[in-house]
């Protein structure tokens, strides 16, 4: 009998999973599934529980690989610590879930829609990117890259003029290489984009706006950001002063 594709938990608050972990709220999906906030019912500390959709997850190749790529990412301060993997049954099928740290903070997506408008202004649209950049950063240095970057797995937190940030569900296309981290910044410009207010707002940015969006153009965008450094320093070397006008 062929079983019916899974395409959403919506796991009840007070479900115990594995006999040691109660679920909470539900914080996220993605395309390899849903997360929720947990806590260890013997120690009552937080943490994160992450579902994988079985047919996303063949022969737990995802999850295995997932479990590696984030203990390879161990010392990136923008990377969640992984803890252990359970397997639970849910409607007659096993699942992976993944136990790991719960990050503080709020996602971003939240965080945008109780702005005014549901956006930030220029100034504080560039310090969210600068963090994000600077952060991205690492994953590319340790080798690394996310590769579904987007404002539902990404928990920021303020910290003085910047934002301290983690990444969720890092997607794996196989080896990292140069086209899968210029997509990462591809999709950094583009939260960038969005956060400012997207099309709706966008013919009303300063000319320093539009030289890093490049109007989405992918082509343009990996030509004159070659690596996410060169972002980050783009952004520290733009005179701060035009933008804060808008």
């Amino acid at each position: 009998m062929k079983k019916d594709m899974i395409l959403k938990f919506n796991f009840s608050e007070d479900k115990v999973i594995a006999g040691k972990y109660l679920v909470m709220d539900k914080l996220g999906k993605g395309w390899e599934g849903e997360v929720y906030k947990g806590k260890e019912i013997s120690t009552g500390i937080l943490c994160a529980i992450k579902f994988f959709f079985p047919h996303r997850n063949l022969k737990n190749k995802v999850a295995n690989t997932y479990a590696k790529k984030l203990s390879n990412l161990s010392q990136s301060p923008v990377a969640i610590n992984y803890y252990t993997q359970e397997s639970i049954q849910y409607k007659g099928q096993d699942i992976t879930c993944f136990i790991f740290e719960y990050a503080e903070g709020e996602i971003l997506s939240t965080f945008l829609n109780r702005q005014v408008g549901k956006r930030v202004g220029v100034l504080q649209g560039l310090q969210l990117l600068h963090s994000l950049a600077g952060g991205v950063e690492t994953l590319h240095r340790l080798g690394e890259y996310h590769g579904d970057l987007h404002s539902d797995n990404i928990v920021i937190k303020r910290r003085g003029l910047g934002f301290d940030f983690k990444l969720l569900d890092m997607y794996n296309w196989g080896d990292s290489k140069s086209l899968n981290k210029a997509e990462d910044i591809c999709n950094l410009i583009r939260l960038f984009y969005d956060a400012i207010g997207g099309k709706k707002q966008y013919q009303k940015h300063p000319p320093e706006v539009k030289e890093i969006c490049l109007g989405l153009k992918k082509s343009l965008i990996r030509k004159k950001f070659k690596t996410v450094s060169h972002l980050r320093e783009y952004i520290e070397n733009i005179e701060w002063h035009s933008v804060y006008r808008v």
